[in-house]
């Protein structure tokens, strides 16, 4: 910045009673034409800037004679917002003002105006203008006679100082106005802290003065409460809810932390906790699992509050066991699921059975026609025997969900670990070795064949799952006699004569923790997509629906056992022979059949089966066109073979009904891919009496109408 440019427009007061002063000044001020003297060598100096070839009129002088007139202009000066920056101010100005006594009143309009006492005598010493003034920063005292360079030197240097201080006093007002701003919104931002400090304060005085009731509903509170050290995380104090929870007695709890005593199931999770809580954020009902003193692991809430006890910061540690809550809420959620499990295989079952009655039905009559020698036999054979297992899977989807009543009859368990014995190579891969053993007249028992088989399939795929490195499984079947040292383990279990299933693996095994919870429906251990939860649950609900129970035995690292007692049956097994599925016995008749099925393929099938059988079928796709047929048909109908649930609003029960009115003895069976349940308690259907249940082979159709219409049945 060169000298010109910083001295511009400033203006200059001259305060003096003689006329001569003011010329004088005037003529330093504002037509000094020295060229690279004295003064801008002392300029330069003092600022560092380049001396200027010459110094111009850069001052705007202004005049006054007194004191009280000095006054008014810079009153004046201030109202039109262009002050002065210096003022030139004599001594001696009679009659008004003196100089050090217009000096304060011009300070008190002005305190940044630059101020020179202009004086040739001793008046009044420095110390008295100061005290008379009360301010020395903006003064300065020039003797009279004065020198031009050194009234033209202050002119620029006090000039330049009040620009200076002007700068610097708009810096702070720029910060000023920053830091009120952002006091303004710490303000608003820490309000909510600050009634929070205030809550906290005010209770923190209530606990003080309320000490004794405090301690006592801490001791009674049947809540598990503690109160830990902050800074050491140590127990300070608990109350007899807090023992019983964690099993720790007090003298074992007092000086030692939580985690060091092994209370934390989960230790990541409760530090993270405990961290949030250190970092001053609000700790209320966080999901914690404890693990107590015996081993037993307990879902709680846990909740941290802040409190001081003899000026130290403490923490109440409050713990809401809410195992049984968490309990009851799985058991109704198991039950909720159960419960949609079965309406979903209710609903899908009759779709499979119609497309696995014509994949079996229509497999059948190939099988039939193809001489034993063919080469596409076996491969027949293979989709024969895959439909009966998908038939099968079916039925115990609807047995789990209890949708279905179960086949049960007298069976020898040797007939199911024959079965499964050659699909576990295939099950299980060759890293598994499996032995296979079965006791020397080993009990018949009353059960469902297919229900037996997959309890045996899911526990192996357990056991599987458990091997992923390869290992040895064990499949046995014994009698045994259970007696009152078997109760006292398993409540479930009762005195007598059973036949005892294990399968036994040398997989991972399962911490004791985990044992209480195998058996709950869709609790798993297994990574997500690998396992659905339903497997052992199946395996417990079939064991209970045959009136029996399970004993597990585990530990990590070394595998597993699973005991499945099942009641011995005290009836003799069923022969059953093996038929061909379509063998040339098969019955057939003359009479007619009025076959009513909305399934257009199975319909097909039907109508084809018996057609090849000497009957006489006329087959519909509903009750509606069923009703139709028979008002227009003047022949007489022997049997009427129905679907149970058919579109259109009228179902296989109403058109029989209604059929029936005016024939009375027209024979009905009625078939189904649903269970015969569905059909109302009040319609009575028995498998093989009145009701064909979906899937079902062209030997078990013809067989059911034969028997229905030669009036063997009901």
């Amino acid at each position: 910045m060169n000298g010109t440019s910083a001295i511009a427009n400033n203006r200059i007061l001259i305060i003096d009673d003689n006329p001569a002063i003011h010329e004088d000044f005037r003529k330093i001020l504002c037509r000094h034409d020295t060229r690279k003297d004295a003064l801008a060598d002392a300029k330069a100096q003092l600022f560092g800037d380049d001396a200027p070839n010459a110094f111009g009129a850069c001052f705007e002088i202004e005049s006054a004679f007194q004191g009280e007139e000095g006054l008014r202009k810079v009153q004046q000066a201030l109202a039109e917002g262009r002050p002065y920056t210096l003022a030139f101010v004599d001594i001696r100005m009679p009659p008004g003002w003196d100089g050090v006594e217009t000096v304060s009143r011009l300070w008190a309009a002005d305190s940044r105006l630059q101020c020179v006492i202009c004086t040739a005598h001793s008046d009044y010493s420095w110390d008295q203008m100061i005290h008379r003034s009360g301010m020395s920063d903006n003064l300065v005292i020039l003797k009279k006679p004065f020198d031009n360079i050194e009234v033209l030197q202050l002119a620029h240097a006090l000039t330049r100082k009040w620009h200076l201080q002007n700068q610097l006093q708009m810096r702070l007002n720029d910060l000023g106005k920053r830091v009120d701003d952002r006091t303004a919104e710490l303000i608003v931002a820490n309000e909510q802290l600050k009634r929070e400090i205030r809550d906290r304060t005010s209770a923190e005085e209530a606990r003080r003065s309320s000490e004794e009731r405090f301690a006592k509903a801490f001791r009674s509170s049947p809540v598990a409460v503690a109160i830990l050290r902050v800074n050491e995380g140590i127990h300070v104090d608990a109350n007899p809810a807090y023992e019983a929870l964690t099993g720790y007695a007090l003298d074992e709890l007092l000086g030692c932390a939580p985690g060091k005593l092994g209370l934390w199931a989960e230790p990541a999770e409760a530090e993270r906790i405990i961290g949030k809580f250190r970092d001053g954020a609000v700790v209320r009902e966080e999901p914690c699992r404890i693990l107590a003193k015996g081993g037993q692991v307990r879902d709680t809430l846990l909740s941290l509050e802040l409190l001081e006890l003899n000026h130290e910061p403490c923490a109440l540690l409050t713990i809401h066991d809410i195992t049984e809550q968490l309990r009851l809420e799985a058991k109704l959620r198991q039950a909720q699921k159960m419960e949609a499990i079965g309406q979903l295989a209710a609903g899908i079952a009759h779709d499979f059975n119609n497309i696995l009655t014509v994949i079996q039905g229509h497999t059948s009559l190939l099988l039939a026609e193809k001489p034993s020698d063919s080469g596409d036999r076996e491969a027949l054979q293979t989709v024969a025997d895959a439909a009966s297992r998908a038939s099968r899977l079916i039925r115990q989807l609807l047995a789990f969900s209890h949708r279905q009543v179960m086949q049960i009859q007298a069976m020898d368990i040797h007939d199911t670990l024959a079965a499964i014995s050659l699909m576990l190579p295939q099950m299980l891969g060759e890293h598994i070795d499996v032995k296979m053993e079965v006791a020397p007249n080993v009990p018949l028992i009353d059960a469902d064949s297919a229900m037996m088989e997959q309890i045996l399939m899911n526990l192996v795929a357990n056991s599987r799952d458990a091997m992923p490195e390869g290992g040895r499984l064990s499949i046995s079947a014994r009698g045994v006699t259970v007696g009152q040292d078997v109760m006292s383990n398993n409540p479930e279990a009762r005195p007598g004569r059973f036949l005892r299933l294990s399968v036994a693996d040398t997989g991972c095994g399962m911490p004791p923790e985990l044992l209480p919870r195998i058996f709950d429906p869709f609790f798993t251990t297994k990574p997500v997509g690998k396992g659905t939860g339903l497997g052992l649950a199946t395996v417990y609900g079939i064991a209970k629906q045959h009136s029996g129970w399970i004993d597990v035995e585990s530990e990590v690292g070394k595998g597993a056992t699973f005991h499945i007692f099942i009641p011995r049956s005290e009836h003799v097994p069923v022969a059953t022979g093996t038929r061909s599925p379509f063998e040339k016995a098969l019955p057939g008749g003359h009479e007619t059949v009025l076959v009513v099925e909305d399934e257009a393929s199975v319909c097909d099938f039907v109508v084809k089966v018996l057609r090849a059988h000497g009957y006489t079928v006329h087959a519909v796709h509903s009750g509606v066109e069923a009703l139709a047929f028979r008002k227009g048909f003047s022949g007489k109908i022997d049997l009427l073979l129905t679907d149970l649930v058919m579109p259109g609003g009228v179902m296989g029960r109403e058109l029989a009904q209604r059929l029936r009115v005016n024939d009375a003895a027209l024979r009905i069976i009625y078939s189904s891919g649903y269970s015969p349940g569905m059909a109302g308690k009040d319609l009575d259907l028995t498998e093989g009496i009145n009701f064909l249940p979906k899937p079902y082979d062209p030997m078990r159709l013809l067989r059911i109408i034969r028997d229905c219409l030669d009036g063997k049945l009901g």
